[in-house]
């Protein structure tokens, strides 16, 4: 884990089975129909590394503006897992794995251009919740066009610190304060980095 050797607050953590992979619809394929975000795909699938994301294929293959072609995605594949791929940052397991993220909490209005991610942390005295939630937040950011509304927390009433996390995650500048610290950002990008 990320403490360098502490034990692990959750040591035999329930690992679920992943749910299938998305399929791409003729209608997704089709460049001249619009293609609007939905809660599958923030939780599964983001063809295109999101540069283009709810605007047809030939724009998720990477033409267009948005948060991703300015950081970085041209080094992801073309289908990118978004939070379902996050590695917890104790185990060798993703947060899918251990139910920390499910697709039936994840809400998305692509009209009104937000979306909101509850995460479960496997234990209500998880020393990892903000990590966790940065994690998923700095994803979203990453991936989906700046016009977005991002709202991650904890699903309500799991977490003993519930409040204070979801107040840290909420704020902006602590978000973006946090993410200059260069170990914090080293943990965050492991978490988010594909393990092999």
């Amino acid at each position: 884990g990320p403490g360098g050797g502490a034990p692990l607050e959750n040591a035999n953590p329930l690992i679920y089975r992943r749910s299938g992979e998305r399929p791409v619809t003729a209608r997704e394929e089709d460049d001249e129909l619009p293609d609007s975000i939905d809660d599958r795909e923030i939780f599964d699938i983001l063809p295109g590394a999101g540069a283009g994301l709810g605007r047809g294929r030939a724009a998720r293959r990477g033409a267009g503006p948005g948060r991703a072609g300015r950081c970085g995605s041209a080094f992801l594949s073309p289908e990118t897992h978004l939070i379902r791929s996050i590695n917890d940052p104790e185990h060798p397991l993703t947060l899918e794995e251990l139910n920390v993220v499910e697709q039936v909490r994840v809400k998305v209005n692509d009209a009104e251009s937000t979306v909101a991610v509850e995460f479960t942390p496997t234990i209500p005295h998880c020393s990892m919740a903000t990590l966790i939630g940065l994690s998923i937040k700095v994803k979203l950011i990453r991936s989906l066009p700046e016009r977005f509304k991002l709202d991650v927390h904890i699903t309500p009433g799991t977490h003993a610190s519930e409040h204070a996390v979801n107040k840290q995650l909420a704020d902006k500048e602590r978000v973006a304060a946090a993410l200059e610290n260069s170990h914090l950002l080293e943990v965050v990008n492991q978490c988010l980095s594909a393990r092999s």
